[in-house]
Parts: C-alpha cells; sequence; structure tokens
C-alpha cells in the first residue's frame, strides 16, 4: 500500500486543505463503519497512540483506531488561518510538528515567498517534510494545494516544489493551482502567477489549474439549483456545503464552498488510491498516461454530477448524461473549449455502481465529437472505483491534457505584459535578496515557449489520420 502527503501553502491552500481533510473523513467514516485501521485509511493517516509517553506513532498498521494523525504539512507566513483550523473542529488530526508559520506574510509578493521565506525556512521545512515521509512504508505522490495570484502560495509553494524534486525525486508532484481571476483584487497577481509558471512548468509532474471565476460560477450555478423553489430542491443534511457534524448547519465561511469543489476534485482522484475497484487507477499511471511531453502537464478537470459537489437532493440524472456533462464547459474548473482544440490524451475516473461496458459505451459514443492528436487516436485512460461519494450512486472527474489550457496562459501572459511594459509595481519584487529583472524575463519568456508548444500541437487539427507501419519482431 502506497501513502501521500498532502503539502497545503498560503491562505488559499490550507482553506481548500481543511475542507479535503473534513470531507475524507467523513468518507472513511462513512464506509469504515467499524472505526478499524486499514489501508485505505493509511493512505492519507496514521494511527497514533496518544497514550505513550510521548505521543509518537507506534505504528498501529492494524487494529481500532486509536487517533488519526493527517499525513500533512501546513505552511503559511500568515498564522490566522492554520491557528482557526487548530482550534476548530480537525484541531486533533494535526499536531506543531506539522505547521510551519511566521506573523508578518508575504504582501502578495512572490519575491518575497520564494527567495526571502524560502531560504529562511528551507531548514525547517525540509526537517519537517522528512519527518513526515518517515512515517510512510511507500511515500508515492505529494499533492502541493496553493494560490498563484498571492505571495506565500505562489512564491514559497513553486520554491517548495523544486525542493521536493531534490529531495524526493522518485516521489510523484501533483499541484493543484488556483488562478486569480481577470479582476482579482491584488494588483501584482500577474507578476506572480507568471513568475510561478515558470516555476510548474520546470518542477511539477503534473499540474491541475483552476480558475477562480469557474468555482464562482459553479457555486452560482448551485445556488440556482438550490434555491430553485422546488422542493427536491433542498439542500441535503450531509451535505458539503455544511460541517462534517452533518446535523446542525455551521456558519459557512467565506469560500468554503468554492474550496469544497476543490477539495471534491482531490477526493475523487485519491480515491482509487484509497478505495476498490474493478479498474482502479494508480497516481502513477495518471503521469504515464496523460503527459506525453514533460513540459505539457496541465490538465484540464472537469466535476459531474454538479449537484454531488453540493449534495443537492434532486433526482440521479441518466448515467449517459453525467458522461456528456464531463465534456460540457458548465462543468469544468477552468475556462477553455476542449472541444474546440486538440486533446492529448484523455482520463475519467468513475465512482460507484458503473460497469466497465458503461465506461466504452460512452466513450464510443463521445469519440466523434472529441479531436484526438493523430498518433493518440486511443487516447483514453479510465478508472472505476466502487465507493461513490457520500449520498450518492455515482460520479465522474475528468481529466483531460489538451492544448485549450493555452488561452488562460495567454490571457496571463497578457496582463503580465501591461504592468510590466509601464515597469509597475517592480521595484518591490528587485528590493528582495536575490531577486533580480532578469527573473521577469525569463518567467515571461518561459510562458511564451509553452504557450508555443501548445500552439505547434494545435496546427495538426484535422490532419489526416496515417496508419503507423507496426515493428516487425525477428522471431
Amino acid at each position: 500500500m502506497t501513502q501521500s502527503v498532502l503539502v497545503q501553502v498560503g491562505q488559499c491552500g490550507n482553506q481548500v486543505g481543511c475542507r479535503f481533510w473534513d470531507l475524507v473523513l467523513r468518507e472513511h467514516a462513512n464506509v469504515n463503519k467499524r472505526g478499524i485501521y486499514d489501508e485505505a485509511l493509511g493512505n492519507f493517516f496514521r494511527n497514533v497512540d496518544t497514550r505513550s509517553t510521548n505521543g509518537d506513532d507506534t505504528n498501529l498498521h492494524k487494529g481500532k483506531i486509536r487517533s488519526l494523525k493527517a499525513r500533512a504539512v501546513l505552511i503559511d507566513m500568515e498564522e490566522g488561518v492554520v491557528n482557526e483550523l487548530l482550534q476548530g473542529p480537525l484541531r486533533d488530526v494535526f499536531d506543531s510538528k506539522q505547521l510551519i508559520t511566521d506573523v508578518s506574510g508575504s504582501g502578495n509578493n512572490w519575491a518575497v515567498g520564494n527567495r526571502q521565506y524560502g531560504c529562511q525556512y528551507r531548514d525547517r521545512i525540509l526537517d519537517v517534510i522528512r519527518k513526515t515521509a518517515e512515517h510512510c512504508d511507500c511515500l508515492q505522490c505529494f499533492f502541493l494545494i496553493h494560490s498563484m495570484g498571492g505571495g506565500t502560495g505562489s512564491g514559497l509553494g513553486t520554491f517548495l516544489l523544486s525542493l521536493l524534486e531534490d529531495e524526493f525525486p522518485e516521489v510523484y508532484r501533483f499541484v493543484t493551482s488556483v488562478y486569480p481571476s481577470a479582476d482579482d483584487d491584488v494588483i501584482t497577481s500577474p507578476y506572480n502567477s507568471v513568475l510561478a509558471m515558470k516555476e510548474l512548468t520546470e518542477h511539477a509532474d503534473c499540474v491541475l489549474p483552476i480558475e477562480n471565476q469557474s468555482l464562482i460560477d459553479i457555486v452560482n450555478k448551485i445556488n440556482q439549483m438550490a434555491n430553485s423553489g422546488k422542493s427536491a430542491s433542498a439542500i441535503k443534511l450531509q451535505s458539503t456545503l455544511i460541517s462534517g457534524q452533518s446535523k446542525v448547519k455551521r456558519q459557512e465561511k467565506p469560500f468554503d464552498a468554492m474550496n469544497n469543489i476543490v477539495a471534491n476534485l482531490l477526493l475523487n482522484l485519491t480515491s482509487s488510491a484509497r478505495f476498490e475497484g474493478s479498474l482502479n487507477m494508480d497516481l502513477n499511471e495518471i503521469t504515464m498516461n496523460l503527459v506525453p511531453y514533460p513540459r505539457l502537464h496541465y490538465l484540464v478537470s472537469s466535476l459531474t454530477p454538479l449537484y454531488t459537489l453540493a449534495d443537492v437532493n434532486i433526482p440521479t440524472r441518466r448515467l449517459d448524461q453525467m458522461f456528456t456533462d464531463a465534456f460540457s464547459k458548465d462543468h469544468q474548473l477552468m475556462y477553455a473549449d476542449p472541444k474546440r482544440n486538440l486533446y492529448l490524451a484523455c482520463a475519467l475516473m468513475v465512482r460507484g455502481n458503473v460497469q466497465i461496458s458503461d465506461l466504452r459505451r460512452n466513450i464510443e459514443r463521445l469519440k466523434p465529437s472529441l479531436q484526438f492528436i493523430q498518433w493518440n487516436q486511443e487516447g483514453w485512460k479510465t478508472s472505476l472505483c466502487s465507493v461513490p461519494p457520500v449520498g450518492h450512486t455515482h460520479s465522474l472527474l475528468a481529466l483531460a491534457n489538451n492544448t485549450c489550457v493555452k488561452s488562460t496562459f495567454s490571457d496571463l501572459k497578457d496582463r503580465f505584459v501591461k504592468l510590466y511594459k509601464k515597469k509597475a509595481h517592480i521595484h518591490h519584487y528587485l528590493q528582495v535578496d536575490g531577486m533580480e529583472q532578469s527573473c521577469f524575463t525569463e518567467a515571461k519568456n518561459s510562458l511564451s515557449s509553452l504557450i508555443e508548444e501548445y500552439n505547434q500541437l494545435d496546427a495538426t487539427k484535422g490532419l489526416p489520420v496515417t496508419n503507423m507501419p507496426r515493428l516487425s519482431i525477428a522471431m
């Protein structure tokens, strides 16, 4: 059995992480009725005997759950969010050895997070991560959650990514990056995002870009469904929009609903690693099958049914409709149009009571409307996990490596260039030790090169599919 470690950096990363741990505990509690520490729980949790003299892990691989500790590292240069988490219902899931905080923050400055705090906290971060890794029998993956627009998430988050590559080169690095919207209130977010993009392109194995505006739109749709006036549209008590206690609705915090969507993405992404299934997909299979070129590792994600995210109590849509929705822009976590662009590969990660024949039927039905690159016309990877989301019969996470991501990157580059032409706010970055103006040029060139690589692939769209000669094997 393999284990994974969740690294949450900055305000956004820790808020999303808080929702993830809440939901993943509820999901396991729903399946693990006997309270036994099993392999499914072992993927993200340790079983600790708090009665021991130092309260340390006594390697309780079997038997009853004593006290679960998350395989997590929490980092933020403003301590507010982490402190709030430690005062909430999840406080017993973490301990002080897993936390790295400061008080001053990064001031929405990538250079402060990356150059200043990166150097200042490097050894301490490494120490915490190493100790977390030592509690794993077979560490397979680091999941990094951060935002791109601020200072700590973008700067320290991407510094951490290169650190993980150096120290744990054999462990996969999956990154969930929340991108700012065009009207973001952080004026320097284009600088922070483009500087961070260079690091993501060079040091991540797989990146799931998520746009703030897409999350806002999905939440608005969910609220419309919930407030449509129909009696069947009431929010369930065990909704992901309310507390894991599920009996009394807690005071919803700002961005909770948006963070829940990202948390659900991670729940579905890791479901095969945590639960049994007739066709489970290992995490290394995602990179192996969906990333044909090392730099082009940005995947468009979509979740369906939408009401699974809010647990709105409406009749289940037909199964085939779920697959259709997965290729609709309304269900994507970023603004893009994959159908107008080129697919390099696509993965369908299904949970619940779905048969392999259902998967095959829907792939055959959808294939004619999707343009795959000529050398990978059968570029589908599928997964079936038998355990559905809490309270539902099935769900689907679609991951597409598609050239459509270039539109998001082009918009980001345009916003960067507008600021950079005027050299606006540059001096705030250059006064940080180790930061030079060439860093901006290199980051812009890296992004331009990435966009051009997608353009070159897009140029092959519509070319006739040729039957490649097969290798002759000497007998």
